[in-house]
């Protein structure tokens, strides 16, 4: 989906532009327990999962983790069909969670942003479905006659009834039932959307810092607020996008260098970052894995992105830190995180906890050389 849909994106679902964004809480101390699970990517099953397993939900799928502080890293639409069901979830989890003195931190991913600013590339056409409603055809038709009007406009309007007829044909395949009111949910002013702009994209929760992607050498020495109100801004009054932070690949939603880029090089430069932010390690998702929660540059780093949505299909997986420890759960069993040289022993015991055979096989072969 381009970034400038035409009439009807322009006209009707980003119309009014929200309040200016208000400053935001970023930094959490003295929490006793922290959950860090990565990216959702529409399974609210999988999610679910992951939380019950580490005791941050009960049964009936209720708050039941007290004071403990759950950071969901971002992506929480795109590639499955359970957006909406994700959304709602955590919604009430942050009610359940503050009622109990807990907390819910949703950090933004760059899915969650491309949602509002028209970003649609990852959306299954099963999502939209989600968000149908018994006036969807109704509605098509008229956003159809919206986009016409514009090209009309524009003096782009297909020049026979033919190629007309074909254009409304192909058009009708990318929108389908449920299109606008998912567009209309997640523009700046929706449920959705709002919801997503009212949170962070770049926290710090103890000695811990945690956004969706990574700290480029661009932003290295840019403070946390000034990251997440640039970021806000901007979701607010899609306009500022281009160019802006939240669509920049040296942006917190998109830099993928501390997940996959060659350590050597960024050591002075992730030293610098966490000089800067006063923490001990990042935490962050975006780069899947498909194999375990991968500690880096000797657990400085942990992207926790497993790929724990259907979509992925590996298991459920997270990250705990407590005062005194800090470990992964993989499948139930608890890993602590590797210290330096110790990578290999942390990814056999992943590879003990998992199913046969196990992607983290190859991984532990691929480092040996």
């Amino acid at each position: 989906m381009a970034l400038s849909r035409r009439a009807f994106l322009r006209s009707s679902v980003l119309a009014a532009a929200p309040a200016p964004p208000a400053p935001q809480q970023d930094d959490w101390q003295g929490v006793a327990r922290v959950v860090a699970v990565g990216d959702v990517h529409g399974d609210k099953d999988a999610f679910v999962a992951v939380l019950k397993m580490a005791g941050v939900v009960d049964d009936q799928e209720r708050w039941a983790a007290g004071a403990t502080h759950l950071v969901q890293i971002g992506d929480i639409v795109a590639r499955g069909t359970q957006t909406r069901q994700v959304f709602d979830y955590l919604m009430r989890l942050e009610s359940e969670a503050a009622a109990a003195g807990g907390k819910v931190h949703a950090v933004i991913g760059n899915h969650d942003a491309g949602a509002i600013y028209g970003d649609l590339r990852s959306i299954l056409p099963e999502e939209y479905l989600g968000f149908r409603t018994p006036d969807s055809e109704a509605r098509l038709a008229k956003a159809l006659d919206a986009e016409l009007a514009g090209l009309r406009k524009e003096n782009q309007l297909p020049a026979t009834p033919a190629e007309l007829d074909d254009f409304k044909r192909r058009w009708l395949e990318r929108h389908p039932p449920g299109f606008v009111e998912h567009r209309e949910a997640f523009a700046p002013n929706g449920p959705y959307g709002s919801w997503i702009r009212a949170h962070n994209s770049v926290i710090r929760i103890n000695d811990t810092l945690f956004l969706h992607a990574g700290i480029s050498p661009k932003h290295a020495a840019t403070p946390k607020r000034a990251l997440n109100t640039a970021i806000r801004r901007e979701l607010a009054d899609p306009d500022r996008l281009i160019p802006g932070l939240t669509s920049s690949i040296e942006g917190p939603l998109w830099y993928r260098g501390l997940a996959e880029l060659e350590e050597a090089p960024l050591r002075p430069h992730l030293a610098a970052v966490l000089r800067f932010h006063s923490v001990r390690r990042i935490v962050i998702g975006h780069c899947v894995t498909r194999s375990a929660i991968l500690p880096r540059f000797d657990s400085r780093v942990v992207n926790i992105d497993i790929g724990l949505s259907r979509f992925f299909g590996r298991p459920p997986a997270c990250l705990i830190l407590e005062p005194t420890s800090a470990r992964v759960l993989h499948r139930g069993s608890s890993i602590p995180l590797p210290g330096p040289g110790q990578l290999i022993n942390y990814l056999k015991a992943v590879e003990s906890a998992d199913v046969t055979p196990s992607p983290v096989t190859a991984l532990i072969e691929k480092l040996r050389g």
